[in-house]
């Protein structure tokens, strides 16, 4: 798996925030809990209670990094990207009682949420690995939170979509209704504006329009909510002229039967508005 990682300058700010809506006036509950405690220490378990995907060690391990500097050590058994069975223990966390119960909650949304990312990510792969062909995200995400639900998918499975809009040209049906529906007229005008660097990709619903973009010579053509009858006769129109790319009500039922329609990429928003949060836990004594 390629190694796609967090930067530390652009993580720490975001759990900054994410700690002081938490505890910006303190946890009422943990300290009275330890008010008349002598420098009480802790050593607890983070565990799996399914199988899945680990994603999110470095975030998890940031979040006591900012709260509790040296006094909150964690120590992790697995690394992002590697297969964890119910039952397994994923880390230790050992120091200050206090922090570490502070941190609890928000260090476990983290990791649970992109390990269920990452998970879900990998269940659709998995099924169109043989046909060599990628499973990538959309801008379908969580506003603000988009860094961390890509790298999640980076981690469950091969590529990703552009990050964000100025990453590369896309021409969807609104874009297109705005010059009277004609994606030549679309791509004519871009192409005045746009750097040497950019891709140009075009959103098409109909086997007509994939023939205009095709004329167009863009880099990418979506084939938005086809049939799988269509987006075979599309694919052997484009005969590798153009990335194709299926988008559209995809799952994990139907992704092999694209896959095998002979498209190279399959972008659904499923893999992270869709996937169901992984079962971790912090346990005392397991």
């Amino acid at each position: 798996m390629t190694k796609f990682w967090l930067n530390d300058f652009a993580i720490e700010d975001f759990i900054k925030s994410a700690l002081k809506e938490d505890m910006y006036y303190g946890d009422i509950t943990t300290d009275a809990v330890c008010a008349n405690l002598d420098n009480p220490q802790f050593e607890i378990f983070l565990t799996t209670r399914i199988d899945g995907i680990l994603c999110g060690r470095l975030v998890f391990e940031k979040v006591f990094e900012l709260l509790a500097k040296d006094k909150v050590k964690v120590e992790f058994y697995f690394s992002d990207g590697d297969e964890i069975k119910k039952g397994d223990k994923l880390a230790k966390i050992m120091g200050d009682a206090r922090l570490i119960l502070m941190g609890e909650r928000l260090a476990l949304n983290f990791v649970q949420k992109l390990s269920g990312i990452a998970t879900y990510t990998r269940k659709f792969q998995s099924l169109i690995d043989k046909y060599d062909v990628s499973v990538v995200d959309t801008r379908k995400n969580t506003p603000n939170f988009r860094l961390f639900e890509k790298y999640a998918v980076k981690v469950g499975g091969k590529k990703l979509h552009r990050f964000n809009l100025s990453d590369c040209v896309m021409l969807k049906d609104n874009h297109i209704a705005l010059l009277g529906g004609s994606i030549t007229n679309a791509v004519n005008e871009v192409r005045k504006n746009l750097s040497h660097a950019h891709k140009i990709e075009v959103e098409c619903d109909t086997i007509e329009q994939v023939k205009e973009a095709l004329n167009c010579k863009v880099d990418i053509i979506m084939l938005d909510n086809m049939s799988c009858d269509d987006m075979k006769e599309a694919c052997k129109m484009i005969n590798k002229q153009a990335i194709v790319e299926a988008s559209g009500c995809v799952t994990l039922d139907n992704i092999e039967e694209i896959a095998k329609t002979g498209v190279d990429v399959i972008s659904t928003s499923a893999i992270v508005m869709k996937a169901p949060t992984l079962d971790l836990a912090f346990d005392y004594n397991p």
